[in-house]
């Protein structure tokens, strides 16, 4: 319980790796067990054990899911929804908010909602751009519609797979698919009707990095004149003349003829010095550096001015499943690989920015670069899956094989609903028909799959399996009965759906989830009371992720995609949470006559 307490502070903390907090439970469990055996009925604990998590059904049908909801978004099966909402949008803001939310929150139910987000997201800012209105009194009630619609079904969210897995491991009834859509529709139609009406009042305006004053970068030469201070000089000296800011890409000596800009290769009359910046401040390097501005082959002055080249400015949001995270923005290679220039940054904790000592941030889900990038790259970014962009357009990607990607989420859906099949079973069988299809290969497949969710869900399945061998949970159990002695049934339910909901808003809502489960089948043994209705509590509970924008990534995104800021969620989440808590509460005491 000491190690779970500590796994669970060290999730809470922003500056250290969820993967590497679960690799550290895995590792000390594993050599704990190892050095200091426990028998549980005359058998030893293995320390193999705790590994069995990354064989476990819930995980594999939380990956293959991942992959059908990854296919969907690259073949645009969404993209005639999203078409939809952006035509509709015309038709008044109050009645398609409130069809955006239920088209959010309905797709929700069957797929992971990050997806869903990254869809809405682009329309949605679209709309604000072009009517002149802030985003923010959209996307947050468009993000928590998405976590609503997620508690619907047993496949809406990686923490409800979890519970219902480790409920049926622990000896209880399966869930079925739509088993606990009721006490959601009940509970979800107060929360719809909150975000509709209430929530874009509650929210102030916020201005986004897109639209404030930036300067935009243009590339331009530097022709060095035979008075030139630089001349005979090297190009190191040249650029501590111009104060370590100019960046040179290339040397032209000649016509065609370029030199590779090493340091220290020394400069001539004539030579053309290639670089990127600011208007003002590429005069100033010509002023610095003795020369004469040309762009192209045409010297700058008022009747010609810089060009651009027909570039655009755009917001680009760092998704969960970018290869970028973790990686330093100056390890990125954003100009390489993207063909983007860097122009300002902006993460919800208040770092907000130009460039200027940014090259060693290490960018996370959710980050936002403000970059100036032609159509062509802008278009090409949109068909992967590193970044999000946020240009205004709603130029959605579409292929041929959306329909084969349609076909097959429903298909999965269905096998599970009717009890046809599993649905990790289904939802393999749905990987395997999207790559023999080529609606995905195996690079994309792979790159759909999250390294943290995958290591959250194995070290919380491994910190649960722990709890209940050493009795660990059989303690919790009987101290939340202890706590709560003399308390109605109704009021122990309240009480653990509470400590799910806290505890879900601070740290990892799967391990949350994974840990209170066997804990709350523990309580209603001891109160002799069904199983379902705590287990549902702390399913519901671990699902009211609204109270801070760290309790769920898709609350990342849309914080820092509307500029929104911490205390917007606290105004706008907390109520919420407690509104479906009371509701959720009292339709389960209801419905079990607790």
């Amino acid at each position: 319980m000491v190690l779970i307490v500590v796994a669970l502070v060290l999730f809470s903390r922003e500056n250290v790796a969820l993967e590497t907090t679960s690799l550290v439970v895995l590792v000390l469990l594993a050599v704990g067990f190892t050095l200091f055996p426990f028998d549980v009925d005359g058998r030893q604990v293995a320390a193999s054990d705790f590994f069995l998590g990354f064989g476990n059904r819930a995980l594999i049908a939380v990956c293959a899911l991942m992959i059908v909801g990854h296919g969907l978004v690259s073949t645009g099966a969404l993209e005639p929804v999203g078409r939809f909402l952006s035509r509709m949008w015309k038709w008044g803001p109050a009645f398609c908010l409130l069809l955006t939310l239920l088209i959010t929150a309905t797709l929700s139910a069957f797929i992971n909602n990050t997806p869903i987000v990254v869809m809405m997201l682009p329309i949605l800012v679209g709309v604000a751009m072009r009517t002149g209105s802030s985003p923010a009194a959209t996307l947050i009630p468009m993000g928590f519609a998405s976590i609503l619609g997620g508690m619907a079904t047993t496949i809406g969210t990686s923490t409800n797979l979890l519970v219902v897995n480790v409920a049926a491991d622990l000896g209880m009834d399966r869930f079925n698919m739509f088993d606990f859509i009721g006490p959601v529709l009940v509970a979800g139609t107060l929360a719809i009707a909150y975000l509709w009406l209430l929530v874009p009042r509650m929210l102030p305006p916020r201005e986004m990095p897109i639209q404030r004053g930036v300067s935009r970068i243009f590339t331009a030469q530097v022709r060095l004149d035979e008075a030139s201070p630089v001349i005979g000089k090297t190009l190191a000296e040249a650029i501590t003349r111009s104060g370590e800011k100019m960046r040179v890409e290339t040397i032209e000596r000649g016509q065609g003829v370029f030199i590779t800009p090493l340091p220290d290769v020394r400069l001539r009359a004539g030579d053309r010095i290639t670089t990127s910046d600011t208007q003002d401040q590429l005069r100033e390097y010509a002023r610095l550096l003795g020369g004469t501005l040309f762009s192209g082959d045409q010297e700058v002055d008022a009747a010609h001015p810089l060009r651009s080249g027909g570039s655009l400015i755009a917001e680009l949001a760092v998704t969960p499943a970018s290869r970028l995270k973790g990686v330093a923005i100056g390890e990125a290679q954003l100009l390489q690989r993207y063909g983007v220039r860097l122009l300002a940054f902006n993460r919800f904790d208040d770092l907000d920015r130009g460039t200027a000592g940014v090259e060693e941030v290490v960018l996370r889900a959710g980050d936002v670069l403000l970059v100036q990038a032609t159509p062509e790259h802008l278009r090409a970014l949109k068909g992967g899956s590193d970044f999000l962009v946020l240009d205004g357009s709603i130029n959605l990607p579409h292929t041929r094989k959306a329909p084969i990607a349609l076909a097959t989420i429903c298909a999965v859906v269905a096998l599970a609903a009717f009890r046809v099949m599993p649905i990790e079973i289904s939802a393999l069988l749905g990987c395997l028909v999207l790559l023999i299809t080529g609606c995905v290969n195996w690079k994309t497949a792979m790159g759909a799959l999250s390294t943290q969710v995958i290591f959250i869900i194995v070290a919380s399945l491994a910190m649960g399996s722990a709890l209940l061998q050493t009795g660990g949970a059989d303690y919790l159990a009987n101290l939340f009965v202890w706590v709560t002695f003399g308390a109605p049934a109704s009021v122990v339910l309240m009480a653990l759906m509470f400590m799910m909901a806290v505890l879900t808003n601070v740290v990892s809502n799967n391990a949350a989830a994974v840990i209170g489960t066997p804990i709350a089948i523990g309580i209603a043994q001891r109160l002799g009371l069904p199983l379902e209705p705590f287990v549902l509590a702390v399913l519901f509970g671990a699902n009211l992720s609204f109270v801070t924008p760290m309790a769920y990534q898709t609350n990342l995104l849309i914080m820092n995609a509307a500029g929104y800021k911490f205390g917007d969620f606290v105004k706008v989440g907390l109520p919420l949470a407690l509104v479906l808590w009371l509701a959720l509460s009292g339709v389960l005491i209801w419905a079990y006559g607790l």
